[in-house]
């Protein structure tokens, strides 16, 4: 049995909402449009953007790449802390 397995989280901010995108391996119990499977991956975004969250206050951060003039886009990278 696989356990779900978070692989990515696209954030976009839209007028009114916020979308996520979230990419993530399963064993494929949950079907399309159940409760069960809103939970899980309600479960898996909360838990990798806290992760996120985390590791942006306490990692270091690096810029690496950006465009733009007054409306910007940059990519970060922050390497957790290791324990």
């Amino acid at each position: 049995m696989i356990e779900p397995n978070l692989l990515r989280i696209v954030v976009d901010y839209r007028t009114g909402e916020i979308n996520l995108r979230v990419l993530y391996r399963s064993n494929g119990e949950s079907s399309h449009g159940t409760k069960k499977r809103a939970r899980e991956i309600q479960a898996l975004a909360t838990a990798g953007l806290q992760d996120a969250l985390e590791t942006l206050r306490e990692g270091r951060v690096s810029v690496t790449g950006s465009s733009g003039f007054s409306t910007r886009e940059d990519s970060l990278v922050a390497e957790a802390k290791r324990t």
